[in-house]
């Protein structure tokens, strides 16, 4: 991908909008992302993977159904949360930026979903960084 080192804040700050990754690196078969979080994501499922997130900035909340109840954990700068595979999960923030670990190819709205798709949510496998 890169054989420079990558400055996340500048990488940031090359794009605005939110819940649309950007791939900064890569590691094995696992893309390194980064994206803005603002208002609410979408409920959806990953069957195959865990999702690991680390809080760069702000909060950000992670919203899971698990044996029939839902909770929410609150992540603040510097926290890391991992979603285990097949627990069904939806992202919110006030406003803030992650970093995501997560297998290349792997679908932000997950391998199946609750509802239509927002406008502010981009179903992607992650963009370059430009």
């Amino acid at each position: 991908m890169t054989d420079i080192p990558v400055s996340l804040s500048q990488a940031l700050a090359a794009f605005s909008d939110v819940y649309s990754p950007r791939i900064v690196g890569r590691v094995n078969d696992y893309d390194i992302r980064i994206a803005h979080v603002q208002g609410e994501h979408i409920w959806h499922v990953h069957e195959q993977t865990d999702e690991f997130f680390l809080v760069l900035d702000g909060q950000f909340d992670v919203a899971l159904r698990e044996d029939d109840r839902e909770r929410t954990v609150t992540l603040h700068a510097g926290e890391i949360f991992v979603v285990p595979k097949g627990t069904e999960h939806k992202p919110s923030s006030p406003g803030g930026a992650i970093l995501m670990f997560e297998p290349s190819g792997t679908l932000t709205t997950g391998d199946r979903h609750e509802g239509d798709i927002p406008a502010h949510v981009d179903s992607t496998t992650g963009r370059p960084i430009s």
